[in-house]
């Protein structure tokens, strides 16, 4: 696998989007996992160590968010795709990019609206306990404010532009990963996950690593939970 090409067309290429905040230690792994003709849209969200710099020098279109947040970084390089398939997967090396097509083939195929990677830790430090038990409460809040029975709500994902954009997302913050499948829920998406290896990261993590981290993200994402539902286009 190496970086994108631009031999291919918009309805064939994927783009994946990867919010970036100081990843120059795990960048050169994960664009080498970005599978051939696909394009990978790095979006520096206010990097000190030259992050954007070396992922154009890589092949990587980089978009450059001033917005601080990881809901923003991710809008940012949504707005800035144009394939009709769109991943999202994070920059630090803990999720392999090399696994993507496996998301993207149910989408592709129409068997699903939305896949998301479901994060099986590998290795010690993988996934810190008190990040996990954040993620399993919310995973149930999700499934009583909307039904969908996922087990995680992982980073890594893909669905198709158009539909994602329609959500009209607006959390800029920990909690847009959240409101995506909350408002793909109330809007009759089809929903699914897939199991995916979870590393430690490369380098020191901005959220999950600490608890103050962990909180901060769990309180963005219950008052996207409970906020009323907003009206999104149907699938």
């Amino acid at each position: 696998m190496t970086g994108v090409t631009n031999s291919t067309t918009t309805t064939d290429r994927v783009d994946v989007v990867l919010p970036c905040l100081d990843e120059a230690a795990a960048l050169p792994w994960v664009l080498a996992r970005i599978p051939d003709g696909w394009r990978a849209i790095v979006v520096d969200n206010g990097s000190t160590d030259g992050s954007a710099a070396l992922a154009r020098s890589l092949g990587a279109t980089v978009v450059h968010e001033r917005r601080r947040g990881f809901g923003a970084a991710c809008h940012a390089g949504l707005r800035a795709a144009d394939a009709d398939l769109v991943c999202f997967c994070d920059c630090d090396a803990s999720l392999d990019p090399g696994l993507l097509p496996g998301l993207v083939a149910a989408v592709r195929d129409g068997s699903a609206d939305l896949v998301l990677g479901r994060r099986r830790p590998q290795g010690r430090g993988a996934w810190p306990l008190h990040a996990r038990l954040g993620n399993l409460a919310l995973a149930h809040m999700l499934r009583r404010r909307t039904g969908l029975a996922l087990r995680d709500l992982g980073p890594m994902r893909a669905a198709r532009r158009e539909p994602l954009l329609a959500l009209g997302l607006t959390d800029r913050r920990s909690g847009y990963p959240l409101e995506m499948v909350v408002r793909a829920g109330d809007a009759g998406w089809r929903v699914r996950e897939t199991d995916v290896p979870y590393r430690p990261r490369t380098g020191e993590s901005k959220v999950t690593g600490t608890w103050r981290g962990t909180w901060c993200a769990v309180r963005d994402m219950r008052a996207v939970l409970w906020a009323p539902a907003a009206r999104t286009a149907a699938r």
